[in-house]
């Protein structure tokens, strides 16, 4: 109302105003026509073209306010996801957006495969025109593996295999390990295994990153939200055994957005659960772990919590410092420059700690990594703690190794969790993988059926002989 009446009062100023100027007398021979006129003309087409543009506005907003349009009195927020997508990844870490990234490298038709990726914590936008090739920092530094005479053997034959394959790896005996690294104590080390080329560690945000841009260049959704529910359709089965079981097929996710109260559903076709610590949760939501047989088996991955300490140790064994890893679990590595060092071990399964936070335990490192340290490393008995973070392994309780393809009773949810902490090293081939599987049916590059959740089902572990 407020606005009509503002182009009343406007359209009274400019009668008004045209009235007066016909009104105005000029002496006989002098009258400025073509002047008045100019300026009764020009403010007349300023006039009716506001009044149409502010008809035109109010005509789009009483259209767009009849039933069936998109029009809401509430502002559109930008941060919400699409109301559909073909493939919803749920984690947004290294494994999920390496499955983004070779879905769209995969597909047949430019923008043929929707992807929406859902990340609980998004902290940085990236762009990806103009930018730098991809530098992850590798440190060609190696692994130097460490065993006593009683796992002496299976270092052996863990080699053998490995050169097979075609690694560059070689077998040290105490004398050349000293010879090859002075600062190290050999005691109780019968035999040592070091990586010769290829080996080494690198940046694994960089790495993550890169997935994640090329990803997004390549037309995959971000999505900053957590998925909260799931709508799906179950339909009863009999099993060759007679027995019944639901099979569920999941029609849309539900995501809610990070503090607010506000959430978005989202159909879908399919689901990939890479939510690493979380999975588990997102089999519950579907009702799986609950009842019996199949039913009853629940995705066998926790949350366990990690710690990585810092060392300053000016005198420490320097560049050449590979990625050392005790025969008693404590590792170690070069960080940077400077006599700076990152080291931990895993604890025993008795002694977990709370997983319920991200607290750094200093204690542990006095009783379980400083000692082993120091044994190995002399010059490690003089060392500070700089700093020191925790984090979360996707732990696969049954067998510790990765649980890659599709749930028997959730027919287009596909698994890529329980890494058990090598999710950062088997994220190009398992993302690779899974997108295969996706849109070809099947592995294509590497046979990866084992890892399959029917072992878990099965009772056969895959279980490796050697984990850091």
């Amino acid at each position: 109302m407020s606005r009509w009446r503002g182009l009343q009062a406007s359209l009274r100023a400019a009668r008004g105003s045209l009235r007066g100027t016909q009104r105005d007398a000029w002496p006989r021979g002098h009258a400025p026509w073509s002047r008045s006129l100019s300026a009764s003309t020009a403010l007349r087409n300023d006039f009716f073209k506001d009044l149409e543009t502010q008809l035109a506005a109010a005509r789009k907003k009483a259209s767009d306010a009849l039933p069936g349009s998109s029009w809401s009195p509430f502002e559109a927020n930008p941060n919400l996801p699409p109301e559909r997508a073909d493939i919803v990844i749920v984690g947004g870490g290294v494994v999920g957006w390496s499955i983004a990234y070779w879905l769209k490298q995969k597909e047949r038709v430019r923008e043929g495969v929707r992807v929406l990726v859902v990340e609980k914590d998004l902290t940085e936008h990236l762009g990806v025109l103009n930018e730098d090739p991809v530098d992850l920092q590798f440190n060609h530094s190696g692994y130097l593996f460490l065993a006593t005479e009683k796992a002496a053997h299976i270092m052996e034959e863990n080699y053998s295999t490995q050169r097979k394959a075609g690694a560059e790896v070689s077998l040290l005996s105490p004398d050349q390990l000293r010879g090859k690294f002075p600062w190290i104590n050999t005691d109780g080390v019968a035999l040592a295994s070091y990586g010769l080329q290829n080996e080494g560690w690198f940046d694994p945000w960089t790495l993550l990153n890169a997935f994640r841009r090329k990803a997004i260049s390549m037309g995959a959704i971000q999505c900053c939200g957590e998925v909260t529910d799931f709508k799906y359709t179950t339909k009863r089965i009999l099993t060759s055994n007679g027995d019944e079981m639901d099979l569920r097929r999941i029609k849309s996710v539900k995501v809610q957005l990070p503090g607010s109260l506000q959430y978005q559903p989202v159909e879908c076709a399919i689901v990939v659960n890479a939510a690493g610590a979380s999975s588990a949760r997102l089999t519950e939501m579907l009702g799986v772990g609950y009842g019996g047989d199949a039913a009853g088996t629940q995705l066998p991955v926790e949350p366990r919590k990690r710690y990585v300490y810092v060392v300053h140790c000016p005198d420490g064994p320097g560049l050449d410092t590979p990625f050392v890893i005790d025969y008693s679990g404590v590792y170690f590595r070069r960080e940077g420059l400077g006599g700076n060092y990152i080291a931990g071990t895993s604890p025993e399964e008795g002694e977990e700690p709370d997983a319920s936070n991200l607290e750094v335990d200093h204690q542990f490192f006095e009783d379980k990594v400083w000692p082993s340290l120091a044994h190995r490393v002399p010059a490690f008995e003089k060392l500070k703690v700089t700093s020191a973070w925790a984090g979360f392994y996707d732990y696969n309780t049954f067998d510790q190794n990765a649980i890659i393809g599709t749930h028997p009773l959730v027919t287009n949810m596909y698994f890529a969790t329980g890494f058990s902490g090598h999710g950062l090293q088997h994220a190009p081939a398992a993302g690779r993988s899974v997108a295969e599987l996706i849109l070809d049916g099947n592995f294509t590059t590497l046979d990866l059926s084992g890892l399959d959740f029917r072992r878990i089902l099965a009772r056969e572990p895959m279980l490796e002989r050697n984990i850091v």
